[in-house]
């Protein structure tokens, strides 16, 4: 299983011979500009919730790539009124089995209104049950929950867990969130794009570090193995 990071909270798995795509914000993210986004050609395209942040890029990629979108139900009808058809809509709490494995929408605490203003539904974050046996956390946009405690017996090998602050939970929140869901493999995401969510990489990683855990911060582009 490989990840690569391009930037704000778009992250691509390869996993089982698909590549997930989730929350496609690249050509606007002046951190991201050197990302051809025509060379993104992923099998899947997961959202997390509507934001223009999480979206923008998702029309031209999905267009480009002709992946199917996996999304809340009130994202799926969006997209459906904007005629992209290879949707597959779900809501908090429920599953469904693909060929790479097996998804389920989790809950995550925060707002969701699509760049038009058009209702986004909840917000979400996803786990990814993989069938190569790794199961992977995506938190999407989120204030720390107790919700996540649910997840504490999932064996999450690895979590995305946002740790820019302002809009989601800072770094000293995410790592109750590891705490929360048992997982001590973490990537940052949500931090840098904006003066706002800005941080100070070396000083979190040092909280990270003395609470035990694994914290990776993937240079934009940069691809890893989990």
């Amino acid at each position: 299983m490989k990840t690569t990071y391009y930037g704000q909270s778009t992250i691509e798995i390869e996993t089982g011979g698909k590549k997930l795509l989730f929350d496609p914000f690249i050509t606007h993210n002046s951190l991201a500009k050197y990302i051809d986004i025509n060379s993104i050609k992923p099998d899947y395209i997961l959202i997390s919730h509507g934001h223009g942040d999480h979206v923008a890029d998702l029309i031209e990629v999905q267009k480009n790539s002709g992946a199917k979108v996996i999304c809340i139900a009130e994202i799926a009808g969006w997209l459906n009124a904007k005629g992209i058809d290879n949707v597959h809509g779900m809501n908090i709490g429920g599953g469904f089995s693909f060929d790479f494995g097996r998804v389920k929408m989790v809950n995550a605490i925060h707002s969701s209104t699509m760049p038009d203003g058009a209702p986004g539904g909840n917000p979400a974050g996803f786990v990814i049950y993989s069938a190569e046996g790794k199961n992977v956390y995506f938190a999407g946009d989120t204030a720390l929950t107790y919700d996540m405690k649910l997840l504490a017996d999932d064996n999450i090998d690895w979590a995305y867990l946002p740790i820019g602050d302002n809009y989601t939970m800072g770094a000293d929140d995410a790592i109750k969130a590891s705490g929360f869901i048992n997982c001590k493999n973490i990537i940052g995401m949500h931090y840098d794009s904006f003066p706002v969510i800005a941080i100070d990489k070396g000083e979190v990683t040092e909280k990270f570090i003395k609470a035990g855990l694994n914290l990776r911060l993937p240079a934009i582009g940069e691809t890893i193995d989990l």
